[in-house]
This record gives C-alpha cells, sequence and structure tokens, in this order.
C-alpha cells in the first residue's frame, strides 16, 4: 500500500476516532525528525563540479529496498538553469543477478511535489520505497529504477520547482550516472514514469532526451495527472486550499531562483504563511494536514491581483515551463483521474490532443473516481505493463483518433 493510502486511511480514522490534537502534533514532530536527517554526503566542494553531465560524484548503500535489491544513494552532475552544472541527488535500485547482455533496461521514476528547500528530497523520505510507485513490479522484472530528487532538494536549494528543463536533465543524467554501478551493465535503453510535478519532469525529458543525451535511447514516457499547462493549472485552483499551496510553492521558488519580483502579486500579509509553506516537506502521511492548517491564512489574504497568470515575468514564465509535445516516435503513456481537483481532466485530455495532432503514438486511461493524490498508485501496473512492452519493442498501442 502507498503512502497516499495510508494517509487516506489515516485521516478517516483520525476523523472518526476525534484524535487529540496532543498525539497528532506529537506523530508529526516524530516522523518530521526522522525524515530530516541529511548527511554530508549531500555537500560537496564546488571543485567536483567539474565533469559531464551525468558523471557520479559519489555514492553510498542504503538498506529496505524490497526483492533484495541494492540500493545507492547517490550524487551526480547535471545542468541546472542557465546550463551552470549543478550537483544533484537521488537514488538507484539494481536488482539482484548480473545484467543481460547489453545491461539492464532503466526506468527513471519522476517524484510528485515534495517541498521546494534541501531537507525535502525524496532519498531522505522515511517512505521513500512506498513513494515509487511499481518499485516491486519493476524490480521483479529485472528493470533498474533510478529516483532523481532533482536540484535543491537534498544538494543547496532552492529547488526550482516546476522548472520544467532543470527537472528533464535531472531525470536524464540520473539515468546516465547509474549505468557506472555494480551490475546495472551500462545499459542504454530507458523509460521515465512521473506523477504530477513529476510528470511534468519525465515530460520535459522526453522533449530533450535525442538532443541533450544521444548516447541514451528513450523508449517511451508515462506519466500520471503530469503538469502541463502551468498558467491552467494556476488559475483553475487558485480557490482551493491545494492550488493556493502549489502557487505559493511556485511563486516562492521563481521568486529565487528566477529573480521574479514577488510583491507585485502578493499581499504582504501573506509572506509569513508563504515562508512557512516553503519550510514544509510533503514526505509522509501526517504532512497534508500540517500543511492545510500552515495554509490557512491564504484563504483570507493572498493574492493582489485577480488573476497572475497575466502578470509578467509570471505569465511569460509560465508558458516556458508548460510541457511541448515530444518526436513523434516516443510513445506515450497518460493516466488521468476523473476526480482530479488539481489537475483538471480536460487539460491532460487537451495536452493528448495536442501530441496526437503531433503524430504521438499515445496510450490515455481514464481513472473513474480517482483525484490527484492517486493517480499514479491507481495507473501502476497499466503504466508498468505499458513500461514492459516497449523494452521488448512491441508496437506502442494508439488512442489517437486518426
Amino acid at each position: 500500500m502507498s503512502w497516499t493510502m495510508r494517509y487516506f486511511n489515516f485521516v478517516g480514522r483520525w476523523r472518526h476516532k476525534r484524535m487529540s490534537n496532543a498525539l497528532v502534533a506529537a506523530a508529526i514532530s516524530g516522523l518530521a525528525r526522522i525524515a530530516s536527517a541529511q548527511t554530508a554526503f549531500y555537500d560537496a566542494p564546488e571543485s567536483l563540479l567539474a565533469g559531464a553531465p551525468g558523471t557520479l560524484v559519489r555514492q553510498e548503500p542504503m538498506d529496505g529496498a524490497p526483492l533484495g535489491a541494492s540500493t545507492y544513494r547517490v550524487l551526480y552532475r547535471s545542468t541546472g538553469l542557465n546550463r551552470r552544472p549543478v550537483f544533484v541527488s537521488g537514488v538507484v535500485i539494481v536488482p539482484q543477478g548480473a545484467p543481460p547482455p547489453g545491461g539492464r533496461a532503466i526506468v527513471a521514476w519522476a517524484h510528485p511535489t515534495s517541498g521546494t528547500v534541501p531537507r525535502c528530497a525524496p532519498s531522505l523520505a522515511i517512505f521513500l520505497f512506498q513513494q515509487i510507485q511499481g518499485l516491486r513490479s519493476m524490480i521483479a522484472r529485472g528493470f533498474v529504477v533510478v529516483a532523481t530528487d532533482y536540484p535543491g532538494l537534498g544538494t543547496p536549494g532552492p529547488h526550482p520547482y516546476l522548472v520544467g528543463e532543470s527537472e528533464g536533465r535531472a531525470v536524464i543524467d540520473i539515468v546516465r550516472a547509474a549505468r557506472s554501478l555494480p551490475r546495472v551493465g551500462g545499459g542504454k535503453d530507458f523509460i521515465v514514469w512521473g506523477h504530477s510535478q513529476g510528470g511534468q519532469a519525465a515530460l520535459f525529458a522526453g522533449m530533450m532526451a535525442n538532443v541533450y543525451a544521444p548516447e541514451l535511447k528513450l523508449l517511451g514516457v508515462a506519466a500520471a495527472a503530469p503538469a502541463t499547462d502551468l498558467a491552467k493549472l494556476m488559475s483553475d485552483d487558485i480557490n482551493s486550499i491545494g492550488g493556493k499551496n502549489i502557487t505559493a510553492m511556485t511563486l516562492w521558488s521563481w521568486h529565487r531562483v528566477y529573480g521574479a519580483a514577488i510583491d507585485n502579486v502578493v499581499d504582504p500579509r501573506a509572506m509569513p504563511a508563504i515562508d512557512r509553506l516553503a519550510q514544509e516537506c510533503i514526505e509522509g502521511p501526517f504532512d497534508l494536514i500540517v500543511r492545510q492548517r500552515t495554509g490557512r491564512p491564504l484563504e483570507q489574504y493572498f493574492l493582489m491581483v485577480q488573476d497572475p497568470t497575466k502578470a509578467e515575468p509570471w505569465r511569460s514564465l509560465l508558458e516556458q515551463n508548460s510541457t511541448g509535445v515530444l518526436s513523434p516516435e516516443i510513445p506515450i503513456f497518460l493516466a488521468q483521474g476523473t476526480s482530479d481537483q488539481i489537475i483538471q481532466p480536460a487539460v491532460t485530455q487537451a495536452y493528448m490532443d495536442r501530441l496526437c495532432k503531433a503524430g504521438s503514438k499515445v496510450r490515455m486511461i481514464m481513472l473513474p473516481g480517482i483525484g490527484h493524490g492517486r493517480a499514479a498508485q491507481a495507473s501502476t501496473m497499466a503504466a508498468v505493463n505499458w513500461i514492459t512492452d516497449r523494452f521488448a519493442r512491441k508496437t506502442p498501442p494508439d488512442d489517437c483518433v486518426r
């Protein structure tokens, strides 16, 4: 069971039994202390930045992966904003046994929103292996699974939240880094699989892979409830608690990584709440409860403009970080919950239509009654089976109307 399912089960029990606030606070505090323990592994001198993107800086073993797989926490080189070299951290999970001739197939998992500051790295999360949707099935099928933290999570921040090129390069570069680890075998075939923010990262990786990493072979991109149209995402959700959270995190991050002025769109009375939200991680089942409480002031004071998506430089940045189409030879899998209140089903459908028009072969599954948080979990086996068929070079399914 995924941590998301555990969260919903916990919330149901919590509401039914009316747990005391003190008990909940103690549990939250305990989890936060466990999940936020960083080590010197994530710190490296700038002198070590010299080197090709995707080369390893260091690695260390980790425990807890399913089916006896070997797991490595890795620090590797990538390309950040303005094409500057950056360190990125992540995790590589390798099945037991010798690799096949030509090396193992690699699946790059792109994670959903976990936060905007270094301690929110998924490689530090106590539910890391549960968060990688389909991990057990992929390891059982002999795939190496790699999971980047993205820049600024684990490594010095702030994290360029929802910055597509930065995320996409980090996804590709951990595939490169994994190839030099034991029992991977130097395989070149890979597929990207992501959810929400990770869906955006997966699609951006697909958009740039052929040019950025011509030595690799991208065989497909799978995305559940992907963030594709960021202006639509921000404007559609601005009146919901979740939407305010996402908008606040985006404004906070882009103010720092792009130098975009925030005081022309945000009410100064909202800044203390936004600053607190930016420091909170989504690492386990209790964190969403905390964020709801932290974000309550935004229901009273938040934006000074009716539509921030029309204010510069935000309008141009949102357009820049919205996904485009992929090369038509790269097949695509999309999954979307019909009850998603964050990524509207019509937005994902519109993106599919653009892909179809561009000549892509798209497999699209709609998930009745599924909301945003469960989109990847509910589509896991369909995605893993689709991924398996791509590695087997089977003809990709196509739900486009030609």
